[in-house]
């Protein structure tokens, strides 16, 4: 069963059981109303004619007169004896002689009654006549309800039409407003089948901007997944791709060296460091890769301690200064004493990281300047380098994995994989910190980190 149908279903089924409630209100209240002025005439009546009762010198009852036929036309009277006789009758009620409420003569109260005598409903008031704590007496004044039950009947029937034709107008109303409303879900769907059979993550579902509910809400939602998960889909295209080119380059160069030894019978030390060199990348690139899947997957585990970050990029200086020998000059400006709470080893990896990148694009001669200051609550430091900088296009994608902006950076058997920076930025990030970039082509490139002091 569609959704569609049950909530109709569901809607008509609320309908009518308000219906139903309301109607049984309406119908008890119309029939109180009409039961009480049947009582409200025949208790007027018995009143008229108690009036006209008189009772003889031996303490039998007689009547003088009943009241004026206007008043009875719509009553029937009987006047019972103490001794079970009728001694009066309206003349409505013809040659009548059973008691219109045998029930109402054994009581000796005063009491209404439903009555039916001869097929006819009646609605009976009996009244105790009384002298002294004697009685002489009972008044029987019926009416008959058969109006009453007509117009019960009628109210009925009418109410259960209206039922039946509101119920129907709100199944109908709640199928076409709930088909107006649900159809992004069948758009939904729709696009879907068309993804699974073309896998084409490219589709989108329709939207229009006034469809401003939950509904609209959810497509937008989705159409967000979609652009996602065709993001992540091609992401993980361009990997698979880039893991492949990085694999074939070393795995050729050594599958080239182990032939050439094969051939000549004997290995000379050319081959053997080629293939130790390409060995060393195929390690570098594992290692890298096995580092970010253990970051996504959330298993890279930051130990964070107290860092006094001054002394760890002194550190760091004096490594890489070794490092670039005579190419480049390395260069350590202001330095303020920080205190950060950090994983030492890995805030070290991020500055080994860009520290030596800096160094490989700088060309022979270049500088590489290095400083870290406070700012408010933050330190922040700064690698900048004179090299050939970065592409304006390549800037919002130099954090992406495998992603290195070849124009300005020529690839060679030292390069690296584009994993580095991946993987600095988010060393960065889940220190609480952030990183960003500037550079100019030409001019060289300035990387920024800013991380939390200890409070």
């Amino acid at each position: 069963m569609s959704l569609r149908l049950r909530l109709t279903l569901l809607y008509s089924t609320f309908m009518g059981g308000i219906l139903l409630i309301f109607g049984a209100t309406i119908y008890i209240l119309v029939n109180v109303i009409l039961l009480n002025q049947v009582d409200t005439m025949l208790a007027d009546v018995v009143r008229d004619i108690t009036q006209v009762a008189k009772v003889n010198s031996v303490g039998q009852l007689s009547l003088i007169s009943l009241p004026p036929l206007d008043m009875t036309s719509n009553a029937y009277i009987q006047v019972w004896g103490p001794n079970g006789k009728i001694i009066a009758t309206s003349p409505s009620i013809g040659a009548l002689t059973n008691p219109l409420d045998p029930l109402g003569l054994e009581t000796g109260i005063t009491i209404y009654e439903d009555s039916y005598l001869n097929g006819a409903h009646l609605r009976v008031l009996s009244v105790p006549l009384i002298v002294g704590d004697r009685i002489i007496g009972t008044l029987q004044v019926g009416a008959s309800l058969g109006v009453v039950d007509a117009t019960r009947s009628k109210l009925l029937s009418i109410m259960a039409g209206i039922a039946i034709v509101a119920v129907l107008v709100a199944m109908i109303g709640s199928w076409v407003v709930l088909g107006r409303a649900l159809s992004p879900l069948e758009a939904i769907t729709e696009t879907v089948d068309q993804i699974n059979r073309a896998d084409d993550l490219s589709r989108r579902i329709p939207y229009q901007e006034q469809n401003e509910d939950e509904i609209g809400d959810l497509v937008v939602s989705f159409n967000q997944t979609l652009e996602r998960l065709e993001s992540l889909f091609t992401s993980q295209q361009r990997f698979l791709a880039d893991v492949s080119h990085e694999l074939r380059t070393p795995l050729t160069v050594i599958k080239g060296n182990v032939d050439l030894i094969r051939r000549m019978k004997q290995a000379d030390e050319e081959s053997l460091h080629s293939i130790d060199q390409e060995a060393r990348r195929l390690t570098r690139l594992v290692g890298g890769l096995l580092m970010l899947a253990q970051a996504e997957s959330g298993k890279l585990t930051l130990v964070l301690k107290p860092v006094e970050l001054d002394l760890l990029l002194t550190e760091v200086f004096t490594e890489m200064r070794v490092l670039s020998g005579n190419k480049v000059n390395v260069h350590l400006n202001e330095i303020d004493q920080v205190m950060v709470n950090g994983d030492r080893d890995r805030l070290k990896q991020v500055f080994l990281n860009l520290i030596a990148n800096a160094i490989q694009y700088t060309p022979q001669g270049g500088d590489v300047f290095l400083s870290m200051t406070k700012i408010g609550d933050q330190a922040r430091i700064i690698i900048r380098d004179t090299g050939r900088g970065i592409p304006a296009e390549d800037l919002p994608h130099i954090f992406d994995r495998f992603y290195r902006a070849e124009k300005s950076r020529t690839r060679s058997t030292t390069s690296g994989f584009g994993l580095g920076l991946s993987i600095a930025n988010w060393i960065v990030e889940h220190h609480g910190g952030q990183i960003k970039v500037e550079s100019k082509e030409g001019k060289g490139t300035t990387f920024v980190i800013w991380l939390s002091l200890i409070k």
